[in-house]
């Protein structure tokens, strides 16, 4: 018996529908079956293939599923509340960066010389260094006044500044410039301004009762937008740990009687706004525009909406998904950022790359293909002809080994297929369709895999186990051609059967699991998810291990990071740049255009598979993630992709010929993470090098769509892809 519901009709708006009570059924179908948990799959563990191997699967249909959270699952901290007479108490975390949020590299008035420094991670970023700001916004209790309370997360802050309301009333005010400027004063250190971890909030506080943003003041209401710039400084003489002492960070805004809102620049001269709605690709976890000009780091930022222990969490994930388990150094900044000496020597024998980042450039994805290179930031999954472990490689190829005399296991792009796609109106399109090469013996089965974007996990991770299946439409009831079936996973630790959600085939169920899978297979690292390195070859006894190289808490660390990433908001509106301004090229957009494409997109159903619009659970770990309405642009199901997409891998559920949606948040940042256009690569293996390329492959269930893209005249098309590149 398969957990599958009908495919609702589609709606006059492009979007599927379904009468409210057809879905009260399913749902209530779902919920029910959710409860029964075959005993069969219960004895699963290690085992299975493909990419969901070492994972263990379910053979065919499933007789029921294990939410991935429960319903009473504890909050990790809570980000905003209400007091009983109003008042409304919001936590905002807060990083260390080095400049401020609308400086580039240059006056603004002078050439292009380069990115600015607001979104880089300083040394020694990830201790001592994030702390927050715990805000009691009165006026919804009806008192014009907010308390603002500093909080340090480790150490001792010895000096602080806390700029507020963006000051648009002094023309001459461009890059940075506030109203407000003030600091927190210690009463128990002599008023001086230091502040402690774990001390009374009420030792460093500030209040503000009127709106600096006019003149004279007034007194604040609700809706007022208030800019925050806290600057921290750390004791010196010396600093804790060498590192540096002084630091900026964020400028956010906070609205009153709402709480942090992303925003982007209006005018005069990019004056802080929320964004609308309907640009928050993540929900309130979005990314704000960014004016530094660092468009390659927008994939490496914290959710906008953090909370204030939850930034420590990340940026202590965030170092152990730059550091090598090789020499143990950090990617960035290796000779002052102090070596991580517990994973000095825990690379595998045989690997691809030393650190998570290697393989997901600036958090994006693989690097791009050339002929003759080694794929080394790719995998290359791999079975036997019985569809188990390949005898010789397990369930991967590890390109790279410590023993210089170790068999080369090379695997290199030998050559491009190339064919020409000619279009209604006469357009002609190259197609290309990579050819491999390995240098050890040449699986029976194999599929390579780019690295993809690692933004916006922890919310498809929170969206619930019925949100995605209400999409299901195994049997096409509704005749438009495209199904969409789950995946359904065994947790390798606790043999649940859970909905797949990562990877290009859904073929893992949690971040948890994602990432023990990329540390066993791509680094040859041990886990408490994968415990022995017989795990990637297959071994039934892999989970006999009593220690690992990664510990149960560092794999935390890990998946917080990821969950914790959040997702750039949507490129569709022009930004107040002053007169005169040269317009950075990630801001340079045509809202019209873009609105015209995404109707487009709709009018051709490719929203079909790729759904605009979800809403997350209630029941994450993480309160950053509940109950955000967030663009992922995907189902997470499983569609045939046709036999020109198909390999010859199979992965649980998933054959050859059936692919994960892929979100498409983030897909046009790509351009600026990966270094160019020339840079980017799409669809699973990378064969695509343009989004047009990429819609050109589409087959199966997305026959329909492409034919009617294709038919589109040239400046729809255009359009479609101006959409396209503004997620």
């Amino acid at each position: 018996m398969q957990v599958l519901t009908p495919r609702p009709q589609p709606g006059g708006d492009g979007h599927r529908a379904t009468s409210r009570r057809s879905r009260l059924s399913r749902l209530s179908r779902l919920s029910a079956l959710s409860v029964c948990v075959s005993a069969a799959l219960l004895l699963a563990a290690c085992g299975g293939g493909g990419d969901g191997a070492p994972s263990g699967t379910p053979a065919g249909d499933t007789l029921g599923y294990t939410p991935l959270f429960s319903a009473d699952t504890p909050m990790n901290e809570q980000i905003q509340y209400r007091q009983p007479d109003g008042t409304l108490v919001t936590m905002m975390g807060s990083r260390p960066t080095e400049r401020h949020a609308r400086e580039r590299g240059e006056a603004w008035d002078a050439p292009d010389a380069g990115p600015g420094r607001y979104l880089t991670f300083p040394t020694f970023y990830f201790q001592n260094r994030t702390f927050g700001l715990e805000i009691h916004d009165h006026v919804p209790a009806g008192i014009s006044r907010v308390d603002v309370y500093l909080r340090v997360n480790q150490g001792i802050f010895d000096g602080t500044t806390f700029s507020l309301f963006r000051n648009i009333l002094n023309p001459e005010v461009r890059d940075y410039g506030w109203s407000l400027n003030y600091g927190f004063n210690n009463p128990k250190e002599g008023g001086l301004p230091i502040c402690r971890e774990a001390q009374p909030k009420e030792d460093c506080m500030m209040s503000f009762d009127s709106n600096w943003r006019t003149d004279p003041h007034s007194p604040l209401k609700i809706g007022d937008k208030v800019e925050l710039a806290p600057a921290p400084r750390l004791k010196r003489d010396p600093v804790v740990d060498g590192g540096g002492s002084r630091y900026y960070s964020f400028e956010q805004l906070y609205v009153v009687g709402v709480g942090m809102r992303p925003w982007y620049g209006i005018a005069p001269n990019l004056d802080s706004e929320p964004l609308p709605e309907e640009t928050l690709l993540g929900g309130q976890a979005s990314i704000s525009y960014n004016y530094s000009e660092e468009p390659m780091r927008v994939f490496q930022q914290m959710a906008n909406n953090i909370g204030i222990v939850n930034t420590q969490r990340f940026v202590e994930g965030r170092r152990l998904f730059h550091t090598s388990f090789l020499d143990g150094k950090h990617s960035e900044h290796d000779a002052d950022n102090p070596v991580f000496t517990a994973h000095i020597g825990q690379l595998g024998p045989r690997y691809n790359q030393p650190r998570c980042i290697e393989c997901h450039t600036n958090n994006g994805r693989s690097v791009a293909a050339s002929i003759g290179a080694k794929l080394d930031t790719m995998s290359m999954l791999t079975n036997g002809a019985d569809g188990k472990a390949d005898p010789t490689y397990g369930y991967n190829v590890q390109q790279h080994a410590q023993d210089p005399t170790a068999t080369p296991f090379d695997v290199t792009l030998q050559a491009l297929d190339k064919t020409v796609r000619t279009l209604p109106d006469g357009e002609r399109v190259e197609l290309v369709k990579p050819v491999f090469a390995f240098k050890g013996p040449t699986p029976a089965q194999f599929s390579a895999r780019q690295a993809p974007q690692v933004i916006g996990m922890g919310l498809i991770e929170a969206l619930a186990e019925t949100t995605i299946l209400a999409q299901a439409d195994p049997n096409d009831a509704n005749g438009d051609g495209v199904r969409g079936i789950p995946n359904w996973i065994v947790d390798p630790e606790t043999g649940k059967t859970h909905l797949g959600r990562f990877g290009w085939k859904a073929s893992k169920a949690s971040l948890r699991h994602q990432v023990g899978d990329a540390l066993i297979k791509d680094m040859g690292v041990t886990s408490p998810t994968f415990p022995t390195r017989g795990c990637q070859r297959g071994a039934p006894d892999c989970r006999s291990a009593s220690a690992t190289s990664v510990t149960e808490g560092e794999l935390q660390r890990l998946t917080h990071y990821l969950s914790l990433i959040g997702v750039p908001a949507q490129r569709s509106l022009r930004s107040g740049f002053p007169d005169g301004i040269r317009v950075s090229p990630e801001h340079d957009v045509d809202p019209p255009l873009i609105a015209r494409g995404a109707a487009l997109f709709n009018q051709v159903r490719c929203v079909a598979c790729h759904t605009a619009t979800m809403q997350t659970g209630n029941t994450h770990p993480f309160a950053e993630l509940r109950n955000q309405t967030i663009h992922p642009y995907s189902d997470l199901l499983l569609h045939d992709m046709g036999p020109n997409l198909a390999d010859s891998l199979r992965e649980a559920n998933a054959a050859p010929n059936l692919w994960r949606t892929a979100p498409l948040w983030g897909v046009g940042s790509l351009r600026f993470v990966q270094g160019g256009d020339q840079n980017v690569r799409l669809l699973h293996d990378g064969r695509a090098r343009s989004m047009l390329e990429a819609i050109l492959w589409h087959g199966g269930e997305a026959d329909s769509s492409r034919t009617q893209f294709e038919a589109l005249p040239k400046a729809d098309r255009d359009a479609v892809v101006a959409f396209l590149q503004s997620l």
